[in-house]
């Protein structure tokens, strides 16, 4: 991995409904992130945060069953510009969420710099819906279906091109809450996922053996998208949409010194981290660690 790290903030909570996960980036950096890292023997930038514009009024859908869709856009566009500026000068972009929505611009940013870029989506949800196949219109749950050019115009097209990344370059491991949309999009893209089931029957260690290999695969650059809500809400309790029998803090830990050990990580996020919903900041401490353990930190 590169030397310099440049961090880059999104305080976003706009993508969902559950207000908090705009401090986010706070709570990580509160937590001793940039300490950690320096420690390591990195050089960290810290960049700031995204600026976020606020809607007149919250969780307004539009036409197309999007909530605050233009304050998203408008967000992730600047984040995929920042993200393509850290790139550019040979820094290993580390953004920190805020919720999954800002992974649109990551992806954005990031994508434009590889000619096949791989994704290691690590989450307890798809986030492959649509306006059409969603639920509530919350665009956090939409940012991996965006991505691959399924979805709004105006989502699809940030950064000034669609599709970022190709369904086969996707592993998303630790899924247990997909809906039907995605399941059904799921198939007929052959995206490769590891539920639950495969994590507990296979054991972490082969899963991520498996998940490196598939993602590897003619890719030259890989991107870690990290949602905190894969780990069990024991865990990781500070997270807008908590569903139980996930990841342990110690399952993903050994995910990320996988991930480190092979040195394949180009640019990564962290996100849906939220201090209102946490208890003494757990979740962003547990996020600390996990940032640690992928960039090289070991017990002995």
């Amino acid at each position: 991995m590169k030397k310099k790290i440049s961090l880059i903030g999104v305080p976003m909570d706009l993508g969902q409904t559950r207000r908090g996960v705009d401090m986010g980036p706070s709570a990580m950096r509160y937590a001793g992130l940039v300490q950690r890292l320096e420690k390591l023997g990195y050089e960290v930038e810290d960049r700031g945060d995204i600026e976020i514009g606020r809607p007149p009024k919250f969780d307004i859908k539009n036409e197309s069953n999007l909530k605050d869709l233009e304050e998203v856009v408008k967000a992730n566009q600047l984040l995929a510009d920042k993200v393509s500026i850290v790139i550019n000068e040979g820094h290993f972009p580390l953004v920190l969420g805020g919720d999954h929505s800002i992974a649109i611009g990551s992806l954005a940013g990031v994508a434009n710099k590889y000619t096949n870029l791989g994704v290691i989506w690590y989450d307890a949800h798809g986030d492959l819906n649509t306006g059409e196949s969603s639920p509530s219109g919350n665009i956090h749950g939409m940012p991996l279906a965006v991505s691959l050019g399924i979805g709004h115009p105006s989502l699809t097209k940030i950064g000034g091109y669609a599709p970022k990344i190709k369904p086969e370059n996707i592993v998303l491991i630790g899924a247990r809450s997909l809906d039907e949309g995605e399941k059904e999009l799921i198939r007929e893209m052959g995206i490769k996922v590891y539920t639950m089931h495969e994590i507990d029957r296979l054991g972490m260690t082969n899963v991520m053996e498996e998940a490196i290999a598939h993602v590897s695969k003619n890719t030259d650059g890989i991107h870690l998208s990290l949602d905190l809500d894969a780990l069990d809400p024991h865990d990781a309790p500070g997270v807008g949409t908590p569903v139980i029998g996930g990841t342990t803090y110690r399952e993903t830990h050994l995910a990320m010194e996988m991930l480190a050990e092979r040195k394949i990580i180009t640019s990564a996020e962290f996100v849906e981290v939220n201090p209102i919903l946490d208890m003494k900041n757990q979740t962003a401490e547990a996020a600390v660690g996990l940032v640690g353990s992928l960039f090289g930190e070991k017990l002995l």
